[in-house]
């Protein structure tokens, strides 16, 4: 809920004039959560509608406490079916007006700042190609369509895989049914080419390229669509977590959500989150950032978790 408030202070700081709807997907109490998963009246949510965000409640089927990354599945069923959508994550931050963006709702996408954490193709078993298109026959796709043939059959960038923390597209109950069946497919009844597969906690990853295929989306950039270094570029940040956001961000990025989260009446909610607290409003968040030249990050991002677990700056 924190993560919430921060993302819809930097939407209102870096995109005053924005005209759209700021929706907030709230799971609601059931049998799948052992808790009360809605955010508590008080600051956080008082500060949320200040920021104009509509608090919208969704009934959790499937998933629930065992797989909290399945709301970002079933909380597309609370926004408005037949309107165009941006999903993102809670741990995203907006960096400048989302209004500047062309987006073709009818060419679906999602974020390509991913790394190569799923399949894990094991010695004699199947290769990319056989998961990947065992996937897609499931689901009566062409795996053919998909592919990125700049890499070669054994390279995982020929495959669509995305990151989850944002998407989009045409219609949020369309999505909604597609990922859904995806991500229900490969939870009951994968097929054999998955037996050696780790299921979680890559299954929103794995079933999101089959539901945007199934929309008839693609990659970012693809037949005209949104550019790659937009989203995850110029106008928003995913996160994550603040130690890595103060090792890897950009200057201006920072300096944004810095600016965001500084006025009184956002600073004194948003300190009662102790990452926040300790990286945005105290020093921790300058000595992440001196240990690193942004310009010569390690290549592997445990790298950079490593360091600063050795520096005692690590907070999830």
């Amino acid at each position: 809920m924190y993560e919430a408030a921060l993302f819809a202070a930097s939407l209102r700081h870096a995109d005053p004039n924005f005209d759209g709807r700021l929706i907030v997907a709230e799971p609601q109490p059931g049998d799948l959560w052992p808790g009360d998963p809605r955010i508590p009246d008080g600051p956080v949510r008082e500060l949320l509608v200040e920021l104009g965000a509509e608090i919208a409640p969704f009934e959790s089927r499937y998933f629930g406490a065992d797989y909290p990354n399945g709301n970002k599945i079933e909380g597309l069923a609370a926004l408005p079916a037949g309107e165009p959508f941006v999903f993102f994550d809670t741990d995203t931050a907006i960096l400048a007006p989302l209004s500047e963006i062309a987006l073709d709702p009818a060419q679906p996408a999602a974020s390509m700042k991913r790394e190569n954490t799923w399949p894990t193709i094991e010695l004699y078993g199947p290769d990319h190609t056989e998961i990947w298109g065992a996937l897609y026959a499931r689901m009566g796709l062409e795996l053919a369509g998909s592919l990125d043939e700049d890499w070669p059959a054994s390279h995982w960038k020929r495959y669509l895989y995305f990151n989850a923390g944002w998407f989009f597209g045409a219609d949020p109950a369309a999505f909604h049914d597609a990922f859904l069946k995806a991500a229900l497919m490969i939870r009951d009844d994968p097929p054999d080419a998955l037996v050696c597969q780790q299921i979680y906690p890559w299954l929103d990853q794995i079933a999101l390229p089959l539901a945007i295929h199934a929309l008839g989306g693609g990659r970012p950039g693809d037949r005209g669509g949104i550019a790659t270094d937009v989203l995850d570029g110029s106008h928003s940040v995913h996160w994550r977590v603040m130690p890595l956001f103060y090792a890897t961000a950009s200057d201006p990025a920072v300096a944004t959500v810095e600016a965001a989260a500084a006025p009184n009446r956002i600073k004194k909610v948003l300190k009662e989150y102790e990452p926040f607290r300790r990286f945005l409003y105290q020093n921790r968040g300058a000595k992440a950032r001196a240990l690193f030249d942004r310009d010569t990050l390690p290549r592997r991002e445990q790298a950079i978790r490593n360091r600063l677990r050795r520096e005692g700056l690590w907070m999830r």
